[in-house]
């Protein structure tokens, strides 16, 4: 009897069955996509550091990272407005103080019995002099004396620190030598993949540190080159699938289309009717229309989904347009409704705000077909959800929601292979870098002019210290009946934190602006709370709407010309376009006012000139995704459906040219090798279906 062949496939093989990974921690690694040893392996360190040898305390300086190696002199708990744990690292060159925030009774005790220590991290100045927040740290013991390689730093999850990440990965190299990964994509290339990878998680400790911070090693460009192929691929296959469905073939636009164009209180610009056009168009034929809609804010969107739900509805067909929250849903409710009610159209709101009987009975007529555009949150994709015939599916700010979602929205619509046309709206403009090779299964359309009347918004950028000339600008503004937005954002994740911010300072306003009225929309506020402070606002009854980034997107209020983003340098580009887009809505002249905190960074004084010089949303895009770079802009873009391993489209233009050319090639070679270079690098084989 033959002894069965070992498994060669590292995609097949559980990342449980490495030693050290035990239930808890196989699900904090689910949580950034790690199932299998192959997807350990391709979950790359994004920076390097130097810890191959030790630095003097007393030659430390502040700013730097340095590894440092001593004895604990001191331990102690520190109880202030937020209790620390303070330990001191000496060596005869001087002392250090290393501060944790979060600790347990266990690591003080373990800090205090170790003889001798060795950490790294970052020094800072700090309450008794020079400080290292959270270090890493271990005993200094032989064996550790000297590291052979440099130590990667990876994109890391809540619960698993670095040093076990690296643990890890040390245990799934190993399998290397058993299993060598399959070259998918450039097998001509000089440098093999399996010892690429290699090289990437544990460069020896003569290798460029500066080269491989830039991305520029010769064993990151073979991979970057690989992971562009796979975007390539996965465009190219999404394509062909698109190709093969169905959709229900319109007539040409009737009597309520001309009809809802000549009721608008406005003209069409010219952009508006190109595009308007071109969705029409779309919507003549016998296959799904997938159409990408960019338009900077306030450049009309709104009125091109209603002249599509109208095409639609003169055809018998049903719409649903999706958006992203609920302020935003209602808004556009708000619109359509208005536009669209005198010419028979039936248009409703469904959000979680609407339960009980209300909720049958809007669903019951949904299902029935007496309701002929549907608008909503992630409400309408909810299984309890059918419709009688959709026959359009529009989507607002569509990175906001997760590919999963958006199919699911789709197949309420889908029978046997057709599928409902699609027009998907977003004010957040991919960059041409990004759009061309990348999104190639969508058509695009640009709205390239805003409305008549729009003036631009002049941005001005202050230091925190003037915050006293900001409050007296704002105080001088509601005097003289105009509205403004405060918003604030915090460096921490921690929308708890940031609503709390977001209340001390509406608190502080109210002292100091006793005759301005003013209002507080946050986060943790219930629906209906939120919609009744906005309503306020929108109807004029307040004055200032202090605010976190919760209204970056959906609020329409024309009187407001003046908005102060606090804590600016934190955010990036597109984010601060978006929320400087709710003012200048109207005929007045609108300010934004960006403050900021000193020292200020290269890079945010960089963004922030950006704002302050350009109102272009493409050109602060293209901006934004060559400071930032392009793993943060695709997953901003498309909730981490694109998201970048190790590629940047902005650095490997080059490559990114050549992946257009070995994508072409692949495909034409081997279909299945080309699908499993998207397994490995993108998502799921079972994703790529889109009926």
């Amino acid at each position: 009897m033959t002894e069965e062949a070992p498994q060669k496939d590292l995609s097949k093989i559980p990342v449980e069955s490495l030693k050290g990974v035990g239930p808890s921690l196989q699900n904090k690694l689910l949580k950034i996509g790690i199932k299998t040893i192959e997807d350990i392996v391709f979950h790359l360190p994004y920076r390097y550091e130097d810890r191959t040898r030790t630095s003097p305390i007393g030659s430390v300086v502040t700013g730097g990272a340095y590894l440092l190696e001593g004895r604990i002199s001191e331990i102690k708990i520190i109880y202030g407005r937020r209790r620390s744990l303070l330990a001191f690292l000496e060596d005869p060159s001087g002392r250090i103080g290393l501060r944790f925030y979060y600790f347990s009774k266990r690591q003080q005790q373990n800090l205090d019995r170790l003889e001798k220590v060795r950490c790294y991290g970052e020094v800072r100045q700090g309450a008794t002099g020079p400080e290292i927040y959270h270090p890493e740290y271990s005993e200094a013991t032989i064996e550790n004396e000297e590291s052979k390689n440099l130590t990667p730093i990876y994109p890391s999850t809540e619960g698993v620190t670095q040093s076990r990440y690296r643990k890890i990965v040390s245990e799934a190299l190993s399998q290397l030598h058993r299993f060598p990964l399959e070259d998918l994509a450039s097998e001509s290339s000089s440098t093999n993949l399996t010892t690429s990878i290699r090289y990437l998680h544990q460069p020896p400790a003569d290798a460029e540190t500066d080269l491989l911070n830039e991305g520029r090693h010769p064993a990151q460009k073979k991979l970057s080159l690989d992971e562009l192929t796979a975007h390539q691929v996965r465009t190219r296959l999404l394509r062909e699938e698109l190709k093969t469905l169905k959709a229900s073939k319109l007539s040409i636009p009737g009597k309520l289309y001309r009809e809802v164009i000549d009721a608008f209180a406005f003209q069409l610009t010219n952009a508006q009717k190109r595009v308007s056009a071109e969705i029409s168009e779309d919507m003549l034929k016998d296959f799904p229309m997938h159409r990408l809609v960019q338009g900077d804010v306030g450049s009309g969107k709104t009125v091109l989904a209603a002249l599509a739900a109208v095409h639609a509805h003169e055809n018998g067909l049903q719409t649903a347009l999706m958006a992203p929250t609920e302020l935003l849903a209602e808004q556009h409710f708000a619109t359509l409704e208005t536009w669209l009610r005198p010419i028979g159209v039936k248009v409703c709101l469904l959000t979680a705000n609407v339960r009980g009987v209300a909720r049958k009975e809007l669903m019951q007529k949904i299902t029935e077909g007496e309701i002929d555009l549907a608008i909503g949150t992630h409400a309408l994709f909810q299984k309890e959800v059918n419709f009688k015939n959709l026959g359009l599916v529009i989507i607002d700010e569509q990175h906001r929601f997760g590919v999963n979602q958006r199919l699911a929205l789709r197949k309420k619509g889908a029978k046997e292979n057709s599928s409902p046309h699609q027009m998907i709206m977003t004010a957040t403009p991919i960059p041409r870098t990004l759009s061309m090779g990348f999104y190639t299964e969508m058509d695009v359309s640009i709205l390239d002019e805003l409305p008549p009347g729009r003036t631009p918004v002049k941005t001005s950028v202050l230091s925190s210290d003037r915050r006293e000339d900001v409050i007296g600008q704002v105080n001088f503004a509601c005097q003289a009946g105009r509205q403004a937005y405060w918003v604030c954002t915090l460096i921490t994740e921690s929308e708890t934190l940031e609503c709390e911010a977001a209340e001390e300072v509406a608190s502080d306003l109210r002292k100091r602006l006793p005759k301005v009225s003013i209002g507080l929309v946050h986060g943790r506020l219930s629906s209906q709370e939120k919609n009744k402070v906005m309503q306020g606002f929108k109807k004029g009854n307040i004055n200032l709407l202090v605010c976190t980034t919760v209204i970056e997107v959906g609020v329409d209020v024309p009187n407001a010309s003046l908005m102060i983003i606090e804590n600016s340098e934190r955010l990036g580009l597109a984010q601060l376009h978006q929320l400087r887009g709710r003012v200048g809505r109207g005929s007045e002249a609108s300010h934004c006012l960006l403050l900021y905190k000193k020292p200020l960074g290269t890079i945010s004084r960089e963004r922030l000139d950006v704002m302050r010089t350009s109102n272009d949303g493409f050109f602060i895009a293209e901006k934004d995704l060559e400071m930032r770079g392009p793993g943060e802009i695709f997953g901003t873009l498309q909730s981490g459906e694109l998201r970048l391993k190790i590629a940047d489209l902005q650095r490997d233009k080059k490559i990114a040219i050549e992946s257009i050319e070995m994508a072409t090639k692949l495909l034409a070679q081997d279909t299945e090798k080309a699908k499993r270079l998207v397994k490995r690098w993108v998502l799921s084989e079972d994703k790529l279906n889109l009926a």
